[in-house]
């Protein structure tokens, strides 16, 4: 057991947490949207070119606990139903996600020069631990992997909730939308102790985002069950926001973006080929299924689920649908995905 001193930030963390705080603020004044997680990420990236950053092993954890309790509150019985009967929807566009990632494959590889079997984890949209669990069991560069899902993540962070909060006109969210829920501290935190419970055998059984899900799953049911104790306060999911954003910062060091040059910038422009390629189906598929185009945009968006949500949750859009997307989505290439690559494999298509 680790000792409740091992706990505490040294100065390192302490300076990080500071400077991704104000990062947040500033952004926040200039009324950018995803304002605390974004300036969190850049102000972190930008002090790790000078000194040695940090932040603590517990800050995305809590954070995540805290996204996953705001997001579950979202889930009112009616809003369940909805999300519920989207659901052929939502698998379709996870199947047509994983298809578009495998089809920017050969464009990722050539630019980067790797081979198509590590292109092809490099590429679909499933998630940066799934994405690596899988490469490791494929035996693949699970560091390639790794860095090329990461750049992938921060390419739709750093342009998806400005371009959406900017570009896309109001939707009609109205079947997705629940009341907001007072905050009771107690209730809080007894949802929060119910949800790390759920969230350790989750781990324990290899589940990407535990924190997040175990969290968000209580408080689904008790918001579906209409006992929901408390909402989420807005400085709370901010402070969620630079703890995410402060952690990805953390991987944009300069020997990471350097050391491997090549790479990176065929990721960047890998997944901002497959972003564009998604935003221009999501925006048919919308029509067609009787979705929100602006939240199935950013449900097809190829950004990570806890990203992705907290953006929705920012933004306001339709926040259970989106996270319904992205969750399907990771279901599904958790299923699929090492599948296709071993059939693909077979075939002699990589």
């Amino acid at each position: 057991m680790r000792s409740a001193r091992a706990l505490l930030p040294d100065r390192t963390q302490i300076l990080t947490a500071l400077a991704a705080t104000a990062g947040g603020a500033v952004l926040s004044l200039l009324q950018v949207p995803l304002a605390w997680m974004i300036g969190a990420l850049v102000a972190t990236a930008a002090l790790g070119w000078r000194r040695p950053v940090a932040m603590p092993e517990w800050a995305r954890p809590a954070g995540l606990v805290l996204l996953g309790l705001g997001l579950g509150a979202t889930f009112s019985g009616p809003v369940l139903a909805a999300v519920t009967a989207a659901l052929p929807a939502l698998l379709a566009a996870g199947l047509i996600s994983i298809a578009a990632g495998i089809a920017v494959v050969p464009v990722f590889t050539r630019l980067a020069g790797t081979d198509a079997r590590t292109g092809w984890f490099c590429s679909v949209p499933g998630g940066i631990i799934v994405m690596a669990m899988l490469a490791q069991e494929a035996k693949v560069s699970v560091a390639t992997v790794t860095l090329a899902q990461t750049m992938r993540v921060l390419v739709v962070v750093l342009s998806f909730p400005p371009l959406l909060g900017w570009l896309a006109p109001p939707g009609d969210y109205g079947a997705f939308l629940a009341p907001r829920q007072p905050f009771h501290l107690p209730g809080l935190l007894a949802m929060a102790a119910a949800g790390l419970l759920l969230a350790l055998p989750l781990r324990r059984l290899g589940f990407a985002n535990p924190w997040m899900l175990g969290p968000c799953a209580v408080a689904i049911g008790l918001a579906a069950a209409g006992a929901l104790p408390s909402g989420v306060p807005g400085p709370l999911l901010d402070a969620a926001q630079v703890a995410m954003g402060a952690t990805l910062g953390l991987r944009l060091n300069r020997g990471f973006l350097l050391g491997s040059r090549r790479l990176v910038r065929a990721a960047i422009l890998a997944a901002a080929a497959l972003s564009l390629l998604l935003a221009a189906i999501a925006v048919p598929f919308a029509l067609l299924a009787g979705l929100p185009v602006t939240a199935a945009i950013l449900g097809f968006a190829p950004g990570g689920m806890p990203e992705m949500a907290l953006t929705a949750k920012a933004l306001d859009l339709a926040v259970p649908l989106v996270l319904g997307f992205h969750l399907t989505r990771t279901v599904l290439s958790n299923l699929l995905v090492g599948p296709m690559h071993r059939l693909a494999a077979r075939l002699r298509l990589l």
